[in-house]
């Protein structure tokens, strides 16, 4: 990609994207630019993969023509309005701000400015991420396709429209919380059956992935797969049956529909 692409933030996420965009081979680090209040943070990353650091927001988007909000949601007013004078009709604003509209964008950055809001998750640190993508009008065929590429470049990534963020926000923003806490209670019964600790969590977490690639990758419906794990009479279909007499199915859908309540209650404000 021959564009420049800078970072307003360097936390973990920025972090995450820029070593996807990097090992990739989207763009070599010297054409990304990097802004953090903390100074630290972008001597870090500019040592470890070779970035360009900028000495302000305003500089940062001068110079390039992809600009990541990575910060934030209560520091996005601030940051648009010390960046919105240069703001141009090349830039391609990308937020990760949770929560934030691209109307609200659109309000502190210009009307006439080319949005793109994005969901990501915190699996995005070891390239496995899975985020959402939603443009403004604005916003052409192919700008958007080079930001899908850079999402693509450290997992997966699917563009959805705005009114199905907050959806998106709980099965996949929030949900990496629900699935650590499916892995834990897994290796609490482990180490309960005797397995030491360490080793629980290996069986547990291994097998998360390992299922959650078989969905992914062979395409079938994930309860014919369940199907193929129980055997008429067998220890899975106990398992399964303990699951629906306690309300499994009930306790995730229900947390999931809480947690995009609280989405939509916090992008209200």
């Amino acid at each position: 990609m021959d564009k420049k692409i800078g970072f307003i933030g360097t936390g973990n996420m920025a972090n995450a994207i820029i070593h996807g965009i990097i090992n990739s081979g989207i763009a070599p680090a010297s054409q990304i630019v990097v802004f953090d209040v903390d100074t630290s943070k972008t001597q870090a990353l500019s040592a470890e993969v070779g970035t360009v650091t900028a000495q302000s927001a305003p500089e940062l988007t001068n110079a390039c023509d992809i600009v990541f909000l990575a910060i934030k949601p209560h520091i996005v007013p601030a940051v648009l309005k010390e960046i919105a004078s240069t703001i141009k009709s090349n830039h391609v604003l990308v937020s990760i701000a949770a929560g934030v509209t691209l109307g609200q964008l659109a309000e502190q950055a210009g009307y006439n400015a080319k949005i793109v809001r994005v969901m990501p998750n915190t699996p995005a640190m070891v390239n496995a991420g899975m985020s959402s993508l939603t443009a403004n009008s604005l916003v052409e065929e192919q700008e958007l396709a080079d930001i899908t590429a850079i999402f693509n470049s450290f997992g997966r990534s699917a563009v959805v429209p705005e009114n199905l963020i907050h959806a998106v926000t709980g099965i996949s923003g929030s949900s990496p919380a629900y699935v650590f806490m499916f892995i834990e209670a897994l290796a609490d019964a482990g180490v309960l059956g005797g397995l030491p600790r360490a080793q629980a969590y290996q069986f547990a977490a291994q097998t998360v992935l390992g299922a959650a690639k078989m969905v992914l990758e062979t395409g079938e419906h994930p309860a014919m797969l369940k199907d193929m794990v129980c055997s008429p009479g067998g220890t899975t279909i106990e398992a399964v049956k303990t699951l629906e007499e306690k309300g499994f199915r009930s306790a995730v859908i229900e947390a999931v529909v809480s947690c995009m309540d609280k989405s939509k209650k916090l992008s209200e404000k």
